[in-house]
């Protein structure tokens, strides 16, 4: 592993962790739905870089269930992420159509 993947490999975790606890204090702090939906998609982003580091490693265990040549896991979050994305602005655009 060279060292420009080292830096790469340091940066998403470092942002990824800081993103994810700055998510998790503003949790305690809101009760609002679309807040609460975009906070999850922040933690299951780092859920997924934590999980491609590890397949990257080769610890990642997780290939015993394949959609196709896909592992299950890594079919999931991405879509499990954006999922939760479009749902906070689904409900913003709703808010936001029946104030007018």
């Amino acid at each position: 592993m060279d060292s420009g993947q080292t830096l790469f490999i340091m940066s998403q975790l470092g942002l990824g962790a800081a993103a994810s606890f700055l998510a998790i204090m503003l949790w305690s702090r809101t009760r609002d739905i679309a807040w609460m939906l975009i906070i999850i998609g922040a933690i299951v982003a780092y859920i997924e870089i934590v999980h491609s580091i590890l397949n990257l490693f080769g610890m990642g265990g997780g290939n015993f269930l394949l959609i196709g040549s896909v592992p299950l896991i890594s079919f999931i979050l991405p879509l499990l992420r954006m999922g939760f994305f479009i749902a906070a602005f689904l409900i913003m655009i709703i808010r936001q159509s029946r104030r007018k």
